[in-house]
């Protein structure tokens, strides 16, 4: 049974790292949560480590710039994954050929196709039409508000071509603000549903943690799982991923899981227990909010 928490304070010493999700926990897409903030800065200043672990599709130094217009400061973490960085090298190396359909916002993640410098022999990537792809690349849907299904017709004719999916983004849902949107993830298991392949690379699946474990290297550190707590509102993707890798969690009960634990400060007990029971999850933790 999760143990639920006050603050993340009565915890954090039993770890070295913290893999900090970002949406939900840390922002709600428009400000930074003061209290979350407040918290990360203080695990720092007790010598803790913070790398923020994101779905996002975008490059870490995007989210970085991200994050400022949020009112995030740099001094609340210390380096960033993003499930988009883990996604571009697979692209860049031709997961899903040269000749991509693109879906999202092109203006928000056109710099999911800029070079990528670490690989030494990158495929050229070509942005087409679907007609002429051989793969697809899902940074999101090009409308976040409309039903995934409408891509349905898309979809039907990608899948009788054999064309992969890369998904830049697993997450279903996200709450920006009050209004709740759909992600790539929406896109990639309609994709699935169908009998297409889709390719994942963020939370819950193993590449975007062993990106966040390089990064810890990238600081000179050799930290252990074991000394690693995750932090996150998805059942799915954070809990169900650090599940998946052995790492302990804290579940932030507030984020999109607010209304089936009965989250006003604090989760109500007996509701969360339901909704975990439920969920098949286990989090070694949950608190109401990150602070």
């Amino acid at each position: 049974m999760t143990q639920i928490i006050s603050a993340l304070s009565e915890v954090s010493d039993r770890y070295k790292a913290l893999f900090v999700d970002l949406w939900g926990c840390v922002h709600n897409g428009i400000m930074a949560y003061p209290e979350a903030v407040a918290a990360l800065q203080a695990y720092r200043a007790a010598g803790g480590v913070v790398v923020l672990v994101t779905n996002s599709p975008k490059p870490r130094a995007g989210v970085g710039q991200q994050l400022a217009g949020f009112g995030v400061p740099k001094d609340a973490y210390d380096t960033i994954a993003t499930s988009g960085d883990s996604a571009r090298a697979a692209m860049f190396r031709g997961a899903v050929g040269s000749r991509v359909w693109f879906m999202g916002e092109w203006e928000r993640d056109a710099g999911f196709f800029e070079p990528l410098s670490i690989l030494d022999d990158p495929v050229d990537i070509r942005r087409v039409p679907l007609e002429e792809a051989e793969g697809i690349v899902c940074c999101g849907p090009f409308d976040p508000l409309k039903d995934p299904a409408e891509n349905r017709p898309q979809f039907l004719y990608a899948k009788q071509k054999g064309l992969k999916l890369l998904c830049a983004n697993p997450d279903i849902v996200v709450d920006r603000g009050d209004v709740r949107e759909w992600c790539a993830g929406a896109l990639a298991r309609l994709y699935t549903e169908m009998g297409g392949e889709s390719l994942y690379f963020g939370k819950p699946h193993p590449p975007i943690y062993d990106l966040a474990r390089r990064r810890l290297v990238g600081l000179d550190l050799d930290i252990r799982d074991g000394e690693i707590l995750a932090i996150g509102d998805g059942i799915h993707t954070d809990i169900a991923g650090a599940m998946g890798e052995g790492i302990d969690s804290l579940f932030i009960t507030g984020g999109l899981a607010a209304s089936e634990t009965k989250t006003d400060r604090d989760p109500d007990p007996d509701a969360l227990n339901t909704y975990l029971e439920k969920e098949m999850a286990a989090p070694t933790y949950s608190i109401g909010q990150l602070r």
